[in-house]
This record gives structure tokens, sequence and C-alpha cells, in this order.
């Protein structure tokens, strides 16, 4: 249902973005989950949500939270709204520390099969946040 999908998707925010659990991804991510976000060239599939999400954004923002502002399901998918409030207390591509408080502003959608992630596209002012952290 609707209202089961919306639940997945916060839980997915709560504990592979905010707490990084291994055994999350794993449990939400279907094995052949596409990614149309990773940039090209990159890995694609459960490993790219895995890669970004704990090797690059949570080494740079470890405190990182997820605000969830709105939710749309329809069908099997869920649109979200979110900001992700973080301090850039670790190296991130190369930047060094800024101690710099940053907002994520991200909106996506995810389509659900069988209660998993299948599919993400989304869009964020990430790159802006990079060039904020590197002064």
């Amino acid at each position: 249902s609707p209202e089961q999908n919306k639940a997945i998707v916060t839980r997915f925010n709560k504990e592979c973005i905010e707490e990084g659990r291994p055994a999350s991804f794993e449990e939400l991510l279907a094995d052949d989950v596409i990614n149309h976000s990773a940039p090209a060239g990159m890995p694609n599939g459960k490993e790219s949500f895995y890669h970004f999400l704990n090797n690059i954004l949570r080494q740079g923002f470890p405190d990182l939270k997820v605000e969830i502002l709105e939710q749309v399901a329809e069908q099997d998918i869920v649109t979200t709204r979110k900001i992700i409030n973080a301090t850039h207390t670790g190296e991130i591509f190369g930047i060094k520390p800024s101690n710099k408080k940053v907002e994520i502003h991200v909106i996506d959608m995810i389509r659900l099969k069988d209660g998993r992630y299948a599919e993400h596209w989304g869009q964020s002012n990430f790159t802006d946040v990079l060039n904020v952290v590197a002064g």
C-alpha cells in the first residue's frame, strides 16, 4: 500500500542514510536496483547506494540527520522532499573539514517492488554544498 511504501522509504532514510547499517542496505535494496542518479561511469546497483552514502557522504558529514518534509505515494512510487542537515567535519572529495553546517536539499523518487527499492531518481543541491565547504 502507499502507506507501507512511505514507511519503507522513511526506514531507508533513517537506517541507511543516517546510520549506515549494512544489513538495512541488504534488506531494503533489490539485488537489481537501478540508481538513475549515479554519475556516468560510477557503479550502479546496491554498491552505488552503499558507496556514496557510507564511503563519501557519511565520511564528510558524519553527524548527518535526515528531515523528511513531505512524502507523496501513488501505486509503487514514493516521492520524498527532505533536508539533510550536517556539519562538514570529515574529508570529502579531497576537501578538508571546514566545520561548516550545511543543508542538502533533496527530492527523490523511489519505485518499490516487493517492499524493496527497485529504482531511484533524485535531485539535490549537493554540488552547491560542496562549493560552500570548499570555500
